[in-house]
């Protein structure tokens, strides 16, 4: 599994530890991931996402999964959350 959040598709940085005498070497800056499972109204269950915890937030501030998948943009999002999408997409358009 990579370490890449499957929301926004932030992945490692890489850069370098600094001592006090200024001796550089690189190291890997990881982005926060955790396992959640968040609640979509619109399919009526819960979908497991490996996800940053800045868009977490994110997913809170715009209202909810579905309205964040429906303004996230197709590139930066991963297969499942592709996948998830699109079935969003398909219910909402079922039930109108």
């Amino acid at each position: 599994m990579s370490r890449r959040c499957e929301l926004t598709g932030k992945g490692p940085m890489t850069g370098n530890n600094v001592s006090h005498a200024k001796n550089r070497t690189r190291r890997r800056f990881l982005p926060n991931l955790n396992d959640v499972t968040l609640q979509s109204e619109t399919l009526g269950r819960g979908v497991k996402l490996k996800i940053s915890a800045a868009a977490l937030r994110s997913v809170d501030h715009r209202g909810g999964l579905d309205a964040f998948l429906a303004k996230a943009k197709n590139e930066e999002l991963s297969d499942n959350a592709l996948k998830v999408k699109k079935e969003i997409a398909k219910a909402q358009a079922a039930q109108a």
